[in-house]
């Protein structure tokens, strides 16, 4: 029967049901004569008729959709008006290859890349994004103008869209977007170097997300201050924005102070932690806007203490658990901090890790906490890492291939080369003590590790 026309099928459940085309009409909810017009053929199937006719035949959403391309629109002019609503239900039902099929024949005449365009925005936006993903590319690639704004944003989209838990391909379609973040409107751009950085951020890529960071303070700054525009010049503004604007200022100076972090620079990490502190400067007042400077407020709080800590001010430790424990969601990465200090200075945390221990086991059962695996996506890797290396430097082999061992497969899964050479080294140093059930674990592990 699949090789059969649609519309052969649809006579053959007339003729098998016993209906008339009135009958037949006043199921589908059409009018008769329109009815009659399908069947005999002298009048185009839309793909509203196509569905209430796959309805009342008992069949699955969008049985037809193959057929109907084959039938209805390979061999004519394309018509968006027919062909718009079509491929906004094949993306709808998730059936990919239909997208794929009717976006090649459209994508021969260029007047199509625009309707194209709006309709993966539109996807875009609802969250279907291995849709949009498919026209965004065809859009792409269809964009004659190379240093075009809707080529940009496409590959922005892309970027969006593709980005994953394999750091290795992460890396890749952050140097393929790279490019392209100059040619987006000038606003978009805040948002485009905020992903970006965050990546680089991911990937401990710390020249990257300075660098960055810094080009999204200036960009900020010559919008936020300019003094040729009018309130609603600036809502507009804002509205084109994932953040309040002044948050692309701020959030500057906290990459600044993470990359001053990760070279050991605590010092000029402080600085620019006490910089985004105070944000007396902000000038709006509105809900959101108060909700952001709150949470400045937290950070600057935590990581004035993080960074005396970890700069050697082994004093302000007991204020930092007593802050901990008056601010539980900072638990998880204050932890963190603390055995990174004791691995650092030698230090003895055992009775605070015992403070936490709730918390800690908590975290180990959900393996990944969501919310930091967002905010600070490489958090449960050095969460491992530290709890591994505080544990092999007391030399409590027993607790550290607890760590060691979930550590390594973490690292594999994510694909990061950088931390699969730590958990090993780790590993070797501790393997003297490894029973063979642990030596068979690393092996099979590390049998996994993508070249």
């Amino acid at each position: 029967m699949s090789s059969s026309t649609i519309l052969a099928e649809v006579t053959q459940y007339i003729r098998q049901n016993d209906l008339n085309i009135s009958q037949f009409a006043k199921k589908l909810e059409i009018n008769v004569g329109t009815v009659s017009y399908l069947i005999n053929g002298n009048r185009t199937l839309t793909v509203d008729h196509l569905d209430r006719m796959t309805e009342v035949l008992g069949l699955p959403k969008g049985h037809f959709y193959e057929r109907y391309i084959k039938e209805y629109l390979q061999d004519i002019n394309p018509d968006w008006r027919r062909i718009g609503p079509f491929l906004h239900k094949c993306a709808t039902l998730g059936k990919l290859d239909c997208v794929r099929q009717i976006v090649n024949l459209l994508l021969d005449d260029l007047m199509y890349s625009t309707p194209l365009f709006e309709l993966a925005e539109e996807l875009f936006k609802n969250g279907n994004f291995e849709a949009a993903e498919i026209l965004y590319e065809n859009v792409a690639m269809s964009e004659k103008k190379q240093y075009s704004e809707r080529l940009a944003l496409c590959q922005y989209r892309l970027f969006k869209i593709r980005i994953g838990e394999d750091q290795a391909r992460n890396l890749k379609y952050a140097h393929q977007f790279e490019p392209f973040v100059d040619r987006l409107d000038e606003v978009l751009q805040l948002d485009a170097l905020k992903d970006l950085a965050n990546l680089y951020r991911a990937l401990q890529e710390w020249d990257r997300v300075e660098t960055l960071a810094k080009e999204m303070e200036h960009k900020a700054k010559i919008i936020y201050y300019s003094d040729k525009r009018s309130d609603r010049e600036f809502q507009e503004i804002q509205s084109k924005l994932s953040r309040p604007l002044f948050v692309y200022i701020a959030y500057a100076k906290l990459l600044c102070a993470d990359a001053s972090d990760s070279r050991y620079d605590y010092e000029g990490a402080l600085q620019y932690t006490y910089e985004y502190a105070d944000l007396s400067w902000v000038k709006e007042t509105d809900p959101d806007t108060k909700h952001w400077l709150d949470l400045f407020t937290k950070w600057s709080q935590a990581n004035i203490y993080v960074n005396k800590l970890l700069g050697g001010d082994i004093g302000v430790l007991t204020e930092y658990v007593e802050y901990l424990h008056q601010h539980p969601e900072e638990i998880l990465q204050g932890i963190l901090n603390v055995l990174f200090a004791a691995n650092r200075y030698q230090l003895d945390v055992d009775h605070i890790l015992q403070q936490f221990s709730l918390e800690i086991e908590a975290y180990e059962n959900q393996s990944k906490d969501f919310y930091l695996y967002q905010v600070i996506p490489d958090h449960y890797d050095k969460f491992l890492y530290e709890f591994s290396n505080y544990y092999v430097r007391k030399k409590d082999y027993s607790n550290a291939f607890n760590y060691i061992i979930p550590g390594l497969k973490n690292s594999v899964s994510i694909n990061n080369e950088g931390s699969i050479i730590k958990f090993m080294l780790l590993f070797e140093q501790a393997r003297h003590m490894a029973t063979e059930e642990t030596c068979l674990q690393y092996r099979n592990i590390i049998s996994e590790v993508r070249c």
